[in-house]
């Protein structure tokens, strides 16, 4: 009976060994559950995908300003980076520049105007004559675009007793684009060399998905 007895405890020690050996080394008995991450899930190392960027080879608009002359705009239109685009064009647009702060003397009576501007001149003043406009007959006492500057200007002549006030100038200026459409992957390189061959940095380089040709702007 003891060696019965004995036989049968070495029979299950062997066994409990054997069913710890089958075990995976550093996982426990129950096995998790899960699944793969959906592609649309993943990020590229840095950030997330940008699926609104456009695909390489994809065709995109660039445009690129301010160019402060014609002659400069139509020089890089015909620039050699740009042969591999197409639909090249120059846009004009009439943009707004921050209004200056002009010191006058309102408008009067003609020889009244002349007279005081005389006046003024005989003095030193550095002023003229409004010969047309809304402030026809004003005499202009100074443009500036300092504030500042122009309150200074304005404090000394009503020091000098001259009626002097101080008004916006509004004022525009002419500026151009250059537009064109090109492969995407061609798009910023080309900006880039042009802008280095304007030999100034671009107050914009756009390069968007092309949605359409129309445009307002004047195409010279």
């Amino acid at each position: 009976m003891k060696w019965l007895a004995l036989a049968l405890v070495v029979f299950n020690l062997g066994v409990w060994q054997l069913g710890a050996l089958s075990k995976p080394t550093g996982q426990s008995g129950t096995l998790a559950s899960g699944t793969l991450p959906r592609v649309a899930s993943l990020k590229i190392q840095g950030g997330a995908v940008d699926t609104a960027s456009p695909l390489s080879g994809e065709h995109v608009c660039v445009r690129l300003g301010w160019i402060q002359s014609l002659d400069d705009a139509r020089a890089l239109k015909a620039h050699s980076v740009l042969a591999p685009a197409s639909r090249l064009s120059v846009q004009e647009v009439d943009r707004p520049l921050p209004a200056l702060h002009w010191v006058i003397v309102p408008p009067q009576p003609t020889d009244v105007a002349l007279r005081q501007l005389r006046e003024m001149q005989r003095q030193g003043i550095d002023s003229y004559l409004v010969a047309e406009g809304p402030s026809k007959n004003a005499i202009s006492l100074g443009l500036f675009e300092s504030q500042n500057a122009a309150i200074s200007v304005l404090e000394e002549k009503k020091h000098k007793n001259f009626n002097a006030v101080l008004v916006n100038f509004d004022r525009n200026q002419i500026s151009y684009a250059l537009a064109f459409e090109v492969e995407s992957n061609l798009a910023m390189e080309m900006a880039q060399a042009l802008e280095a061959d304007y030999g100034s940095e671009f107050d914009f380089i756009e390069i968007d998905r092309c949605e359409g040709v129309a445009t307002s702007e004047k195409n010279p």
